[in-house]
């Protein structure tokens, strides 16, 4: 019998796919229940990891009271994320977010004070934390190898949010523009968006490697394409005290990162006051360049440790050696990124510079 049993809550974000797989491939957790109110939108994990009925639920009551749990993922529609926190709070879940965070700094914070008192973990899950490189990279920063940061430069995104299914199976152009106009990711009020779809791995993980340091102003631009609501291409700037730092979002890339790199590259460039590091999602190897040896060295990735290779591992090492969440899954940490989120779409709909909100 499992030790841990691992719940699938909604199936708005295409994620859920691959954290279920996550659980079905860990030797000590199991599949305890699903729920999404639309039942053809679990069909494909039913089928995928053999989910018998009993543990397929359109009621999210029901779900709760049929079944015995000790961690719950949730794939919400961003704007749904406060409430779906809300619901599960009382119910002694540990609770893991999907990214982003959530729509506004607001929900962000009623999240954690919903969990605050309850003695169990709210994680923000960014599918780059577990990626070899950027942690790579951080291990090099925090050793000193480029000085102090003072420049974190982003660039993410990929073809667009309905071109890949879970476990990154492709959607054919035609049909994701038969699917666009009734999907949540291209409807403003449930938080749709490439800003706030990316935006959020760029600022959270760079508040990581920047080691918490706030910014205190921020400038954006957002593409306005008619006919559509949200942005597909963002652009966001960031003042702090040591220096500037861009950060860009990207619907509509040629190929997807995890096929092929497009151009730009996918990933972080990471500049401090006595090296850099270029660190691209998915690649074997950061390359370093410090003012003492100018030349660009490739270094290997660090091979991850168990209980980081992977956020449904994570998780379930903090549970058994009853750890606090950390890092750049730490919902407080998480919270600085959404700050920056807000300010850039502040700024972008106001078009002028402002003040990082509070």
């Amino acid at each position: 019998m499992a030790q841990h049993g691992v719940l699938g809550i909604s199936f708005d974000h295409m994620h859920m796919g691959d954290l279920l797989r996550q659980v079905q491939d860990h030797p000590q957790a199991e599949i305890a229940g699903i729920y999404d109110p639309d039942p053809a939108r679990m069909a494909g994990a039913i089928a995928a990891f053999a989910i018998p009925p009993d543990r397929v639920f359109t009621d999210l009551a029901t779900c709760l009271a049929n079944t015995a749990a000790d961690l719950a993922i949730i794939c919400s529609a961003t704007a749904e994320h406060a409430n779906t926190v809300r619901a599960l709070a009382p119910h002694g879940l540990n609770l893991m977010v999907e990214k982003p965070f959530a729509a506004n700094v607001s929900d962000a914070r009623a999240m954690i004070a919903a969990m605050a008192g309850s003695g169990k973990r709210l994680a923000i899950n960014w599918p780059l934390a577990w990626y070899p490189s950027h942690n790579t990279a951080k291990r090099l920063i925090d050793e000193g190898a480029v000085g102090q940061l003072i420049e974190v430069h982003f660039f993410d995104g990929n073809r667009g949010p309905l071109y890949h299914l879970a476990d990154k199976i492709a959607v054919s152009p035609e049909e994701v523009e038969r699917q666009k106009p009734d999907s949540w990711w291209y409807k403003r009020a449930a938080g749709g968006g490439s800003l706030l779809d990316y935006l959020g791995y760029g600022t959270t993980l760079g508040t990581w490697f920047m080691g918490g340091a706030v910014p205190i102003e921020i400038a954006a631009m957002v593409d306005e394409v008619p006919g559509i609501e949200v942005d597909q291409h963002s652009i966001t700037l960031a003042r702090y005290a040591r220096g500037l730092s861009r950060f860009e979002t990207r619907w509509g890339t040629l190929t997807d990162p995890w096929t092929q790199q497009p151009q730009p590259r996918c990933g972080f460039q990471l500049v401090g006051t006595d090296g850099s590091i270029s660190s691209w999602d998915y690649d074997d190897h950061v390359t370093l360049q410090t003012r003492a040896d100018t030349t660009h060295r490739k270094v290997p990735v660090d091979v991850l440790p168990p209980g980081r290779r992977g956020v449904i591992e994570h998780m379930l090492d903090l549970i058994d050696r009853d750890l606090p969440v950390t890092g750049v899954l730490d919902p407080q940490l998480a919270l600085i990124g959404q700050r920056m989120i807000d300010s850039a779409v502040k700024a972008a709909a106001e078009k002028r510079t402002v003040a990082l909100v509070p």
